[in-house]
């Protein structure tokens, strides 16, 4: 038997003994050590727990903000009363007033309207009011809001006594404050003192404050008239001339004065004329609104209802007028109580659409600045750049008469070779009313149903007398083109102008058939050649 060498052992087992330590020590670098391990997920479970917080405080506030803001508004909702079939004539006939909001929930301006409404119901409250604020779902209740003759949503009615009146204020918490106070109690607000003031200034934007000696006599009765008949603002009667500093700093250091304030750059205007209602009310008309008005769908009635018949419309989009706002203000300033400007958000399809319509525009994405002369139904475009020296200059010729209508009109069309001419506003007088030929005029609109029918039959009519050249067939599209002279409200029209008549163009039937249509052409241009042929056989001294 074959037995190893001590030496041959000593070695087998030292080389065994190095394999092993190298095998450990290689595991040993390849692994971190358990307190680099703890650290690292020390930190990091740190830096997760400090980012929770973080993004849990920033929600806590949200949530709070939002909880905060509810509140408010469930509060101001739980004020108002809900009305059903079995209450509604229990509380109106029980309440001297009541203000009634019908509503739809599928209604978009009917949920606009229901924070504002929620919001007078609370400052109302708080104003020790006599008036109860219900509202009515008209979807739900449709027998009650028929009895009640709420048609349309929404719809305020002030019941007085039972007896039903419309609603003519304006529809933010505080127009609806106003409104209700003047309807329900004494139309005038007396102040009277410094610390009175201050706390009226941080709740009214917009009011009128007269300054008189005493609560009494002719100029208060008058103003106080004025109060009670003006449905929008709210009057402030003062008899300290300090309190009159704090609301309206340019008073005038006498017994009687008056005055608007609004929340604008042209903040403070007095009035200078003697108190007299229809003179108040007059004041106010021309002064109560802004120097630029944004309209919107909200404030759109109350902008119509100006009496300031020239109006300039300014289109553009929000970023841009921010630009122009500031430049406006200064040139509507020259002009106030003469000239009217508005602002219209081009992106608002409701609004700018009908209005740029108007001029063939309603593509437009540009800043354009329109006119309108409504005493005389007239309309202009500033067809140069829109800068403030040039809407300046464009205001200054509306105010005095000197600006060109505007009639709207497409580009020139090429009619080569077309049988039917095509017309334009710019053509209208080229190639109709100076023109030596006979012209027949299609006049149409393109969402007309019974136009294409007409169409064709003047086409086929175009083409039966192409061998005349005292004839001339032509076609007009009336919903993009205008003229002064060319006054249709039906479609199709069939106008014939005569070249010896074209002030008294003969109307054709188009219900007519193609026959009846080419004799009635004949007959005119017999009826001309004869003319003619008259006047060629008149003795030159009957001339």
């Amino acid at each position: 038997m074959f037995r190893p060498k001590p030496t041959s052992r000593l070695i087998l087992l030292t080389l065994t003994l190095l394999l092993l330590v190298n095998f450990l020590t290689s595991i040993k670098a390849s692994e971190p050590t358990t307190d680099e391990n703890e650290d690292g997920e020390l930190e990091e479970l740190l830096a997760l727990d400090e980012q929770v917080e973080q993004e849990e405080e920033q929600e806590g506030s949200s949530a709070s903000v939002r909880s905060s803001e509810a509140e408010v508004l469930t509060k101001a909702q739980r004020i108002v009363l809900e009305l059903n079939h079995d209450n509604t004539k229990r509380v109106i006939e029980g309440h001297e007033f009541v203000l009634v909001l019908g509503y739809a929930p599928w209604c978009s301006r009917s949920a606009e309207l229901m924070p504002q409404f929620a919001e007078a119901a609370t400052s109302l409250k708080e104003l020790g009011s006599p008036l109860l604020l219900a509202k009515l779902d008209a979807e739900r209740h449709p027998k009650t809001a028929l009895s009640l003759e709420i048609k349309g949503f929404p719809t305020l009615l002030l019941f007085v006594n039972g007896t039903s009146q419309v609603y003519t204020g304006g529809f933010s918490a505080e127009e609806i404050v106003i409104w209700a106070r003047k309807k329900t109690g004494e139309p005038v607000i007396r102040i009277s003192s410094v610390t009175e003031a201050e706390e009226f200034l941080k709740k009214h934007h917009m009011f009128v404050v007269g300054l008189f000696e005493k609560f009494e006599g002719p100029d208060y009765e008058e103003f106080v008239k004025a109060a009670a008949a003006d449905n929008a603002i709210q009057f402030v009667g003062v008899s300290n001339i300090e309190v009159a500093k704090v609301l309206f700093p340019n008073v005038k250091p006498t017994n009687l004065s008056l005055g608007i304030v609004k929340s604008e750059p042209e903040r403070y205007t007095s009035y200078e004329g003697t108190f007299e209602t229809d003179k108040i009310l007059q004041f106010l008309d021309y002064n109560k609104l802004p120097l630029v008005n944004k309209l919107t769908e909200t404030n759109s009635a109350r902008v119509y209802s100006s009496p300031i018949k020239l109006q300039v419309l300014v289109f553009a989009e929000a970023d841009d007028f921010k630009k122009l706002l500031e430049p406006l203000q200064d040139v509507a300033r020259q002009f106030k109580s003469k000239i009217l400007f508005i602002y219209i958000d081009n992106t608002d399809e409701n609004l700018a659409k009908p209005y740029l319509t108007l001029f063939g525009l309603e593509e437009s994405n540009s800043t354009v600045v329109t006119a309108f002369d409504i005493s005389v139904n007239s309309k202009y475009l500033l067809e140069s750049d829109p800068t403030p020296s040039n809407i300046k200059e464009f205001c200054s010729g509306l105010l005095h008469g000197t600006l060109s209508t505007h009639f709207k009109s497409q580009p020139i069309p090429d009619n080569t070779n077309e049988t039917v001419q095509g017309i334009v506003g710019k053509t209208f007088d080229d190639k109709v009313l100076n023109s030596h030929k006979n012209v027949l005029l299609e006049v149409f609109t393109p969402w007309c149903i019974n136009c294409e029918t007409t169409s064709i039959h003047v086409e086929k009519l175009a083409k039966h007398f192409k061998g005349l050249d005292n004839l001339v067939f032509a076609r007009i599209d009336a919903s993009a083109n205008e003229h002064p002279k060319l006054q249709v409200n039906d479609y199709p029209t069939l106008l014939f102008y005569t070249a010896n008549d074209k002030a008294n163009p003969i109307k054709l039937s188009t219900k007519s058939s193609l026959k009846d249509l080419a004799t009635t052409i004949n007959k005119h241009l017999k009826a001309k050649d004869n003319v003619a042929k008259e006047k060629d056989n008149v003795p030159k001294d009957e001339l």
